[in-house]
């Protein structure tokens, strides 16, 4: 008897070469920047495999074949193994933490021979394909804790053994993840306090050294204090449907904090961060009072967020300068305007913005960059490479290549929203998320708008590892992709 046979137009033509099309205009723009990165004065063959360019090339067409061979692989494979996949890679990125190979203060690379692999860059698509199969069992429900609990733990664990290899920033790139619980159903709540603790953490660190008027009252301290009043009186507003509760807390709040501030500046200077302590404790308590009286569990949450947002506000200033290495401090001083130190943390940032400036509109043309060329800018055919498209490139070459992401990036939602399954969807989501961390934060630490972390810019950077790595996320999608239609007989 004939066996059955799934019945489908072809991959080819299922494909979505739009994606395809971005996917080689991106390599062929990243390397030319790597060209322009590593050329020396003097350079004749780019296609050498003595140079980073001719290295590049091999790099680049050996992605292409695996990308071919990720399409033509049953995508059935991807669900059926990807607990096995993301098993193989946790075992590699701990056995690579007892690594005795140390490049750059990191111990994440292994190295093969002349070959040099960072797992931590194949422990992304494992990771997503991982989360993808687990969130899309039969009665999965993101606002279980056990469910959510299990996801988180997923993300975790690659997270902190790439933490233990000394890489923190690969390690930050998988809390990209959280953009897909979001579109899975995850509370907007969550997220909001994600940024909140950003917010209490840049104005106070930045400000905490700075008084108001003539008075003793630190400006990080009173801001970061009232915005947790103000949220808090904003979040019973939406999330308990009571208009005047917030305003009465808006108005109690403000009026003792404006009346104590008044006192201060024109009677007796005090501080009165005091007061606002004492204030976010009476608003706790008040808070904890109405969700006995309402039974309404929003409440406790939101005097949750209350205490939890004054005990981080408490414990930033002690995290910045005694948790964290001393390098990733003065980086964020740096970053946060605190310190200068243009000949050590700054150094690259500061070079990065001078190569982009110099480039004007239409830049210097290809090879012809100076800062580059002069070497510069530290890792810029890696980490800044973007700085040899502002300076070799312009504005005009820049804005391309941000536009090409950004069509990424808007290809990447409309195929996650058009799949039939939750696994694809979920996996789409983790790629597009993946990508969108990369890109905002990459050229954000080129251009100094945030920290140097110390990740690759997508299809971009020189090196074998992010290339087949990428390749790997945006193939096994489009591999789903191509056969979303699939009837199996």
């Amino acid at each position: 008897m004939e066996q059955p046979k799934d019945k489908h137009p072809g991959v080819l033509r299922s494909l979505d070469w739009v994606t395809i099309v971005i996917y080689l205009l991106l390599l062929a723009g990243g390397w030319m920047s790597v060209c322009g990165a590593s050329y020396d004065y003097g350079d004749t063959d780019l296609l050498s495999l003595s140079t980073r360019s001719g290295m590049q090339i091999v790099w680049i067409a050996t992605s292409i074949v695996l990308g071919i061979v990720l399409l033509l692989l049953d995508d059935r494979y991807y669900f059926m193994f990807a607990y096995i996949i993301y098993g193989l890679l946790l075992i590699l990125l701990f056995a690579t933490i007892f690594n005795t190979h140390t490049i750059k203060g990191s111990r994440s690379w292994l190295v093969l021979g002349p070959v040099r692999l960072q797992p931590a860059e194949f422990a992304k698509f494992a990771t997503a394909l991982a989360l993808a199969k687990f969130m899309s069992i039969s009665g999965y429900d993101i606002h279980k804790w056990k469910h959510f609990g299990a996801t988180i733990a997923i993300i975790l664990l690659p997270m902190a053994f790439i933490v233990l290899q000394r890489e923190t920033g690969s390690a930050l790139v998988y809390l990209a993840f959280f953009l897909m619980f979001y579109r899975e159903g995850m509370t907007g709540s969550v997220l909001f306090t994600a940024v909140a603790m950003v917010v209490y953490f840049v104005v106070g660190i930045r400000y905490a050294d700075v008084t108001l008027a003539q008075t003793p009252i630190s400006v990080g301290k009173f801001t970061v204090l009232l915005l947790i009043q103000l949220f808090s009186a904003a979040m019973v507003w939406i999330y308990c449907k009571d208009r005047r509760d917030a305003l009465r807390l808006l108005a109690v709040c403000g009026g003792v904090t404006g009346v104590a501030l008044l006192f201060s500046l024109y009677v007796i200077p005090f501080n009165i961060v005091w007061v606002q302590l004492v204030l976010a404790a009476l608003l706790i308590g008040y808070l904890v009072w109405q969700g006995l009286a309402t039974r309404l569990r929003n409440y406790y949450w939101i005097a949750l967020f209350a205490f939890g947002s004054v005990i981080f506000f408490n414990v930033a200033d002690y995290g910045l300068n005694h948790v964290l290495q001393p390098h990733q401090r003065t980086r964020i001083n740096v970053l946060l305007g605190l310190e200068e130190d243009l000949k050590g943390a700054g150094y690259n940032v500061h070079q990065s913005e001078i190569a982009i400036g110099s480039g004007g509109l239409e830049g210097k043309g290809f090879l012809n960059g100076t800062q580059t060329k002069l070497k510069y800018v530290p890792e810029q055919d890696t980490d800044f490479i973007f700085c040899t498209v502002g300076e070799e490139e312009g504005f005009v070459g820049s804005a391309g290549v941000l536009i090409l992401f950004w069509l990424l990036i808007l290809r990447l939602i409309h195929l996650a929203e058009r799949q039939p399954y939750r696994f694809g969807r979920v996996y789409g989501y983790c790629v597009l998320s993946i990508f969108l961390f990369h890109v905002f934060i990459n050229v954000g630490m080129v251009l100094g708008l945030t920290p140097v972390i110390g990740i690759p810019l997508p299809f971009f950077s020189y090196g074998g590892s992010s290339l087949w790595g990428f390749t790997f996320l945006l193939f096994i999608f489009l591999a789903l992709d191509a056969r979303r239609n699939m009837v199996r007989s």
